[in-house]
Formats: C-alpha cells, sequence, structure tokens
C-alpha cells in the first residue's frame, strides 16, 4: 500500500502518516525515502516546541570542508532555511573537523539562544553534552549525519550507514559469485558514518570466501584515494573487486586503473556526479547507494515543523535501496561539475551557482 502512495505521487512521511496514528504529523515530509525508525514509536508530541517567528536556527557542521559531499549538504541546509521567511537568521558553525570545536560551537549556539539546533556530530561523543545541555534549555536538537551516545536528542535522522555499506558489500559478493579479494578504501577516521559503512561491508562478508587483502583510510576524498589506490596497485594489482565507501574515492581509483592502462574490476560507488559521468561512459560493474546530501534540508524541515508545533517521530531511519546505472543515466547531468550530489534538493538557480561548468 505505501508503494502504490508513494507511486501516486504521495510524500513519503505523509504516507507513513496515515497508518502511524494522530500522533505523527501527517504533512512533514523531511525527505524522500526517510521513514520513522521501526520498532521505536517515540514521539514528539504536538506543541511541544511550538514558538511564534520570526526563528533563528543553529547548525554544528562537524566539517563543512571535510569533502564536496558536506560542502553540498552545507548548501542545501542554507537553501532549505531561505525558503521559509519565518527563519530570519540561520547560523551555520564549522567544527573543521575538530571535536573540541564542535563543543565549543554548540555551547556557543545556546548562548545565543537560538530556537532550534541542527547538529551533525563528528564523532558519536563529540556533541553529546552539547545536545544535553540544549534540550535542558528547551531547545529542540535534530541530529543527522552521525551518531551520538546520547539519547535526549529531540529528533534523530540516520542515515543508515551499515545500510549503506552492506548494499554494496552484497553486491560485490554477488558480482563476484562469493569468493576473491577486494580492496577497502575507508572514510574519515572515526566519523560514525565510516564505522558503520565498515559494518555494513563485514556484515555482506559473513559466511562468504570474499577477502579484504588490502584496506587502508582514504578520508573520503579524491586525492587521498587516489594515493590510497595506487600504493594498493604497485603492492598488488591483482584484485577481483574494490569496496569504496565513498564516491569521491572511487573515482580516484577508477583514474588509478585508467592510468596504468588496465581493466577496471567492480567497484562500489556513490551518488557522485563525477562518478556517474564515469560510470556510465567507461562501463565498469558498480553500485550505487543512495546518501543524499539533501538530509541538511531534513534537518532544516525537521526544526521548522518543531517550532510550528507539529509532531514529529523521533527517530527516523534513511535505508533506500542502491542505484544501477540506468538510474545514475537520469540524473547524471553534464553542464555540472563532478562535485555535486545526488539526489539534492537544490534549486536550478543553486546548482547552476555552486557547480555550474561555466
Amino acid at each position: 500500500m505505501l508503494d502504490m502512495l508513494r507511486k501516486l505521487g504521495v510524500g513519503t512521511i505523509l504516507a507513513t502518516a496515515l497508518f502511524a496514528g494522530p500522533a505523527l504529523a501527517q504533512d512533514v515530509n523531511l525527505m524522500d525515502g526517510v521513514l520513522p525508525r521501526p520498532g521505536d514509536d517515540r514521539v514528539v508530541e504536538a506543541g511541544a516546541f511550538k514558538k511564534d517567528g520570526p526563528w533563528t536556527i543553529g547548525m554544528s557542521h562537524f566539517g563543512v570542508n571535510a569533502n564536496t559531499w558536506t560542502v553540498q549538504m552545507a548548501h542545501e541546509a542554507e537553501a532549505a532555511a531561505k525558503l521559509d521567511n519565518r527563519i530570519s537568521k540561520f547560523i551555520l558553525l564549522d567544527a573543521n573537523v575538530s571535536q573540541a570545536k564542535q563543543v565549543a560551537d554548540i555551547e556557543d549556539l545556546i548562548a545565543q539562544k537560538v530556537d532550534a539546533i541542527i547538529v551533525t556530530p563528528l564523532t558519536p561523543t563529540s556533541a553529546d553534552a552539547g545536545i544535553e545541555k540544549a534540550v535542558a534549555a528547551g531547545i529542540p536538537v535534530i541530529v543527522h549525519t552521525g551518531l551520538t551516545e546520547t539519547d535526549k536528542y529531540t529528533v534523530d535522522i540516520q542515515g543508515g550507514g551499515e545500510h549503506f555499506g552492506k548494499v554494496m558489500g552484497d553486491w560485490l559478493v554477488k558480482e563476484l559469485g562469493g569468493k576473491g579479494n577486494i580492496w577497502v578504501l575507508r572514510g574519515l577516521p572515526a566519523h560514525p558514518e565510516d564505522i558503520n559503512r565498515y559494518k555494513g561491508l563485514l556484515r555482506a562478508l559473513e559466511g562468504t570466501e570474499v577477502k579484504i587483502i588490502a584496506e587502508d583510510v582514504g578520508a573520503w576524498q579524491y586525492d587521498n584515494g587516489k594515493k590510497v589506490c595506487e600504493t594498493f596497485y604497485l603492492n598488488n594489482p591483482e584484485v577481483d573487486g574494490i569496496w569504496s565507501s565513498g564516491a569521491d574515492m572511487t573515482r580516484a581509483c577508477v583514474d588509478v586503473f585508467k592510468q596504468f592502462g588496465t581493466k577496471i574490476p567492480p567497484i562500489s560507488g556513490e551518488g557522485n556526479n563525477g562518478y556517474f559521468g564515469m560510470w556510465i561512459a567507461d562501463g565498469f560493474p558498480s553500485v550505487s547507494p543512495e546518501y543524499g546530501p539533501e538530509q541538511g534540508a531534513a534537518g532544516v524541515r525537521a526544526a521548522v515543523a518543531l517550532l510550528d508545533g507539529k509532531s514529529l517521530n523521533k527517530r527516523y531511519v534513511y535505508e533506500p535501496a542502491g542505484w544501477d546505472v540506468e538510474k545514475a543515466k537520469k540524473f547524471y547531468r553534464p553542464d555540472l561539475s563532478a562535485n555535486v550530489w545526488f539526489p539534492t534538493s537544490l534549486g536550478e538557480e543553486d546548482l547552476q551557482k555552486y557547480y555550474g561548468n561555466e
């Protein structure tokens, strides 16, 4: 029934709400693919944080320039804030991949008495104390793109890192017929998303004869990923498949194999325009798990819903199916740079402003 409603164009959250009882707001679509977490029926009651505008919303971002995806996630949040004229001020604080800075940033937002705080944690503990202090002060806190050890946040929207890693791992296992040797390129050390994507890979490899013969950190960046892949190749070019935790590193590995003039093995990707272009042009075997930077906008939408007095679930999950090359072709934009990610909620003006080729 839910699938039928989605095909009819009903928003994901709206479709779910029709069956979720009166506690869930029926007119809030945080982001396509985002659903209430199964087995967790806790809700934020309607009116709990209702407040007349104008509002000031703050965001503690773990590292805007950590990679191209994190840059766009910040753009998505800013663009979503501009769409609601009740948001008079959107304060984006960049922790620059520093736990100490993130702690200070959240303290700063609390001191400014913002109306809501969005947090993307650097580590599972980097934001916990600040989250608890903010909620105790009556400020709703929305967490996404990173885990916490505290559950005192108001709303949690998680991209399902373990699901993401398993989608890639399951695909590789199937592609290799259940046996073979693979390289593993991990993301940012200690970041919850990296930890969980790797857990998903290990789950996919259980009971198979697929073995990891080389593993290192590429930090979700092209330059670091290329260094890792070049080192792997020079040490032992005989590899059956590659599990890459992010598309910038995937693009780097593809370039390494082109550089050495050898066949590109099956390699996992992600919803990145540059990677889509390579995938379409070169035709190598791949899969693209979905992890849209629109999560930045979803955080803003959740904050607005709470301040508007609507009820939300306490926890949401974002675990869509992986994309094949035919779906990638529908999103690929040759008029935009390699640095844009999909799916996105950015309007055409912003896409051209930030990612236009001209």
